[in-house]
């Protein structure tokens, strides 16, 4: 190593790359000096020494304006690499290496309900008891943002729009009904067609729309002419269901997640009966990251699970005599 580079490693504060990826992450000075629980000038402080010991400018910010420069960048992405080795260590420390230890962070989608990731969690589980789980459950957006940080080693959700940065791998295929509560005027009503739905207010998520994750939903809806006033527009489904069951309107809601609540008499489902419209939930990681044994081994047993098992046996409801459960 250039005598240079040498002094450059052995003077600068490594403290310093924490606090300026905090910083990065939370898009303000202010909120990483909350996060971090240090004053605002010290986070400054700590900014500025930084970009003296990188001789560049980082970050451009003033009273009111934040803007990460190209160097800054880079250097954010050096970090997070630096800290997935840190995070890997205690792994490469295990004196019994037959038995692979770690933690696994993982970004959901807020409805995410799949039986065959339930099974492989347990079968993984079983074979990897010392590896360890937490999630994080907020909307696909958020979800994505987390892998693309590297704040989560995989997500799994709807996907909108797909980053070059990211990988997808379809998970799982559900299909979406429309439902309403028991104080709804159609509530135990069979009725035949859309036609008493089209004026009737309406819940919804806020990826209803041709342009996103639930456009096989919103082309329903533009084809069948529902256009009543959008009472709700929430990025959880418990939110959605919540006020459907209030009686607000009628809704979107995954027909196998909410099933228990259709048997519980507090959803009832109205057309359409035949060919609900049916959308994606994928597995997404990052391309180019370097990953922990434990996250590597998680995610070769994943991918390996979904090639093994058709798509159909990962569509839900269940395909029943080549008709979904919500067309028998």
């Amino acid at each position: 190593m250039p005598q240079v580079r040498r002094r450059f490693v052995w003077e600068i504060d490594w403290n310093l790359l924490r606090t300026f990826t905090v910083i990065v992450q939370e898009g303000s000075l202010t909120a990483a000096g909350d996060k971090l629980s240090l004053s605002q000038p010290t986070i400054s402080n700590a900014l500025r020494r930084l970009e003296e010991h990188m001789a560049c400018r980082l970050i451009d910010r003033s009273s009111n304006y934040f803007r990460i420069t190209p160097a800054g960048e880079t250097l954010y992405n050096e970090c997070m690499a630096m800290f997935a080795i840190v995070a890997g260590l205690p792994e490469l420390m295990e004196k019994d290496q037959n038995h692979i230890s770690g933690h696994v962070d993982m970004a959901f989608a807020s409805h995410v309900e799949c039986p065959f990731l339930d099974t492989f969690l347990a079968d993984f589980h079983k074979a990897h008891p010392r590896i360890t789980f937490s999630t994080t459950v907020s909307s696909s957006r958020s979800a994505a943002e987390a892998v693309l940080n590297n704040e989560a080693a995989l997500g799994i959700f709807l996907a909108q729009e797909k980053l070059d940065d990211l990988e997808y791998t379809l998970l799982y295929r559900e299909h979406f009904g429309f439902f309403c509560g028991p104080s709804h005027p159609l509530f135990q009503r069979r009725i035949s067609g859309f036609d008493e739905m089209r004026r009737l207010d309406y819940v919804s998520f806020k990826t209803d729309e041709l342009s996103g994750a639930l456009a096989p939903v919103a082309a329903l809806r533009k084809q069948e002419q529902l256009c009543g006033k959008i009472v709700g527009q929430f990025t959880n489904l418990e939110e959605v269901k919540r006020l459907i069951k209030a009686g607000f309107g009628f809704g979107p809601l995954p027909i196998h997640v909410v099933a228990p609540d259709v048997e519980a008499g507090q959803l009832w489902q109205i057309p359409p009966y035949t060919n609900p419209p049916s959308v994606d939930v994928y597995l997404v990681t990052k391309r180019t990251t370097r990953r922990t044994r434990a996250q590597s081994t998680f995610l070769a047993a994943l991918s390996a699970a979904i090639d093994a098992t058709p798509l159909e046996s990962r569509t839900y409801p269940q395909p029943v005599g080549g008709l979904t459960s919500a067309e028998v």
